[in-house]
């Protein structure tokens, strides 16, 4: 079974607090029973890799719960049914949804505060189905999908010279090259059977990478005898790294190419702008602004005498 949103967590999760107060990591393993939840699906993580998508899940099922009086946390950690939410219960509802919590005065006023929004504005079911935090990732990978486009088209509409520096600002941001003015005096403009320049793998510069890049249109398809020139140039250099990188992307049979004594990395226009993003290479900050911040739950640790 899939991992189910918040909002089908929000009733199974009240009938559960009404049999006993419960802490909510103990809820956590009797719902993922409830919903015959494997143990891939309890393990599966939200993008950012630091939570779990199932406890974020009951996390703000729990929330929202308690933002509308249903539930209350008596101490930290502890969910407790309070005489509203035995009011619901006792009225035997079919299912618990974000729209009947909207129905609560004291939901209203944390739903909408939080969301600066009124209800004319409010988002669509659908949309309510996802976290906070699920919103947010999604958003953000929209926002960098958007930018990887962009990206490409700017370097594809720059010149042949252009492209090179960039190859040599990010290999620097990654840690080779040692210096933009070393990685400089490398890369770019040689054309010797296939390879372009190199840079240094290790501060000493006893462990070169060589560099093949090529900006080609996005549509354009890199095929294998490309890369079987590269490798062939990597042999006669007695190279044993080389770094392929296009605008484009490689054709499946590009991809299964093992060369038998280099290591061989393909970086395709994809792999290019998302190793822009995570470098800093050509992007900015866009909001300075917004700031996303957790509870230091360490902080609240108290030494028991």
């Amino acid at each position: 079974m899939s991992i189910p949103d918040y909002q089908s967590i929000l009733l199974p999760l009240l009938k559960l607090v009404s049999k006993e107060d419960i802490r909510r990591k103990d809820a956590d393993v009797a719902l993922s029973k409830e919903f015959d939840l494997s143990d891939e699906d309890r393990s599966k993580l939200l993008p950012s890799g630091k939570q779990r998508v199932f406890d974020n899940r009951i996390h703000w099922a729990a929330t929202y719960l308690v933002k509308a009086g249903l539930v209350v946390r008596p101490k930290r950690g502890l969910l407790r049914i309070t005489d509203s939410g035995k009011s619901l219960l006792a009225e035997n509802p079919k299912e618990l949804r974000l729209k009947q919590l909207k129905a609560i005065p004291e939901f209203q006023e944390f739903f909408y505060a939080t969301k600066s929004q009124s209800p004319q504005t409010e988002p669509t079911e659908s949309a309510s189905d996802s976290t906070p935090e699920e919103r947010w990732f999604a958003a953000a990978a929209e926002l960098n999908e958007k930018l990887r486009a962009d990206l490409l088209e700017a370097i594809i509409g720059a010149s042949p010279t252009f492209f090179e520096e960039l190859i040599i600002d990010l290999l620097v941001a990654m840690g080779y090259g040692g210096s933009v003015a070393e990685a400089a005096e490398h890369l770019g403009g040689s054309g010797d059977e296939g390879i372009d320049g190199l840079v240094k793998g290790d501060p000493l510069g006893l462990d070169a990478v060589y560099i093949q890049a090529k900006r080609y249109a996005a549509d354009n398809v890199v095929g294998p005898d490309k890369i079987q020139q590269f490798i062939g140039a990597l042999m006669m250099k007695g190279a044993t790294k080389g770094v392929f990188v296009t605008t484009s992307r490689f054709s499946k049979q590009a991809l299964e190419l093992k060369p038998p004594n280099q290591r061989l990395v393909l970086i395709d226009g994809r792999k290019l702008t998302e190793l822009m993003i995570r470098y800093g290479v050509g992007v900015k900050r866009k909001h300075d602004e917004i700031e996303v911040k957790e509870i230091d739950s360490g902080y609240f640790v108290e030494d028991e005498d």
